[in-house]
């Protein structure tokens, strides 16, 4: 009597660990533990192809108001407001507008300096009278301390403004001192008798810091 060959069993998978029962039993690969180190300095994986990416091209930057970027072209440079002067094209920068422009604040500034100075002049001579007490007298002269010191000040002040409207003549306002470059509108704005760049000044404010004046 011919034997039937008993079926051969399936050959057990890669990896497979036998049991104590023979059996053959899948063993499933566990991946090895991340390491926090590797991945807080691992290079930055790249977006999937398809991915929202965020838009890293510039942006145009909103045009401003029609009205004040144009209203130097029909108004007297000693009219526009600061707003006006601010929205002036780059390549009209101390053009003979932005310059009557600037006489005009220099002039204002000037006119308020010397009223400041007539009416300190007039507030010592109405004070000129003997107060007997003491605590009175001390408080009058300290007001009139500070009031010369206010004064001292605008002094100083009137001698750059009148520097300042020499330059606008020969053509130098608006450019630095040190690097020949222009000042800006807004730095000029704020304050009229400047004569350094924002950079410069900085710079020189730091050496008077560390060697002194």
């Amino acid at each position: 009597m011919s034997k039937t060959p008993a079926p051969k069993t399936a050959a057990a998978p890669k990896g497979a660990k036998k049991t104590d029962a023979g059996a053959d039993v899948a063993t499933l690969e566990v991946p090895a533990p991340a390491n926090r180190f590797a991945d807080r300095f691992a290079p930055p994986k790249p977006p999937a192809r398809g991915a929202n990416q965020a838009d890293e091209t510039p942006r145009v930057a909103a045009k401003g108001d029609p009205k004040l970027v144009n209203a130097w072209k029909t108004k007297p440079g000693a009219e526009l407001s600061d707003a006006e002067v601010l929205a002036m094209p780059d390549s009209e920068y101390m053009n003979a507008k932005q310059i009557e422009f600037f006489r005009m604040k220099l002039e204002t500034l000037k006119s308020e300096v010397l009223s400041n100075a007539g009416e300190t002049t007039e507030h010592l001579r109405e004070d000129t009278t003997i107060v007997p007490d003491p605590a009175d007298r001390a408080t009058i002269e300290e007001e009139h301390a500070l009031e010369l010191r206010t004064r001292d000040r605008e002094r100083k002040l009137l001698k750059k403004i009148v520097q300042s409207i020499g330059r606008l003549d020969t053509g130098d306002y608006g450019y630095c001192d040190e690097t020949g470059e222009p000042i800006g509108l807004g730095r000029l704005i704020a304050r009229p008798t400047a004569t350094l760049s924002l950079e410069a000044q900085q710079r020189r404010e730091l050496k008077q810091k560390m060697f002194g004046d």
